[in-house]
C-alpha cells in the first residue's frame, strides 16, 4: 500500500510557518551551485519515491506561477513538474500547472488519498499545505512525516505539531548546512 509523506521545512522549535506565513529561515538556496551536494541529493532523491503530490488551494496559489516555469531548479523541478497532482479545494473548479498536466481538484482530499493509496504506484507526497495536513492527521492517513530542521528559532509562527503525536523515529540525517532530515513514522 503507498503512504502519504507530509513533508515541512521548520525551525528547532517546530515553527513551519512564520507569523506572515513565511519561511524566511531557511537560509539555503536548495539547487544553488554551492549547496551541499548530499542535501541536493537528498532532496532529489525523495522525489524518486513520489508519484503524486497533494497541496492545498492556498500552497497551489503560492506554487502555479513559479513552479511551471521553474528551469532554475533543474533536476528537482523537472521531476516536481512531472508528478500527478491533486489540489484539496471546494472553490477552484481547476488548476492549471502551465505547460504540464493540470492538477485535479478535489473537494474531498481525505477520502481521494484513501482511494490513491489503494491504487499501484509509488508514495503520496504532502507538500506544505498546514491546514490540509492536520486534517490529513484527523483522518488517520498521515504514514511518515519528513521535517527538514533549519538551525534557527522563531518563537513564534504556526507550529508543525499543535497535539501530541507518537512518532517512531526512522531517520535522522544532517548535513553540512546544519540543515538536519528528520523522517518519523506515525505511530498507530
Amino acid at each position: 500500500m503507498r503512504r502519504l509523506i507530509v513533508q515541512q521545512w521548520a525551525t528547532v522549535d517546530n515553527v513551519v510557518a512564520e507569523e506572515d506565513g513565511g519561511l524566511s529561515f531557511v537560509k539555503i538556496e536548495p539547487f544553488a551551485s554551492n549547496t551541499d551536494k548530499a542535501f541536493m541529493a537528498s532532496v532529489v532523491g525523495f522525489l524518486d519515491t513520489v508519484d503524486t503530490m497533494i497541496i492545498g488551494a492556498n500552497t497551489y496559489a503560492m506554487s502555479k506561477d513559479y513552479w511551471p516555469t521553474a528551469t532554475d531548479q533543474g533536476e528537482y523541478g523537472a521531476k516536481l513538474n512531472g508528478l500527478t497532482k491533486f489540489v484539496a479545494s471546494r472553490k477552484l473548479r481547476e488548476a492549471p500547472w502551465g505547460d504540464f498536466a493540470p492538477a485535479t481538484v478535489t473537494p474531498d482530499p481525505a477520502a481521494t488519498v484513501r482511494e490513491i493509496k489503494e491504487r499501484d504506484g509509488r508514495d503520496i507526497w504532502l507538500w506544505g499545505s498546514l491546514t490540509l495536513m492536520q486534517s490529513m492527521f484527523e483522518a488517520g492517513l498521515v504514514d511518515e512525516v519528513q521535517m527538514r530542521v533549519c538551525p534557527t528559532s522563531r518563537g513564534k509562527g504556526a507550529r508543525l505539531f499543535t497535539g501530541a503525536r507518537e512518532l517512531k523515529l526512522l531517520e535522522a540525517k544532517p548535513f553540512e548546512s546544519g540543515i538536519v532530515l528528520l523522517r518519523y513514522a506515525v505511530a498507530r
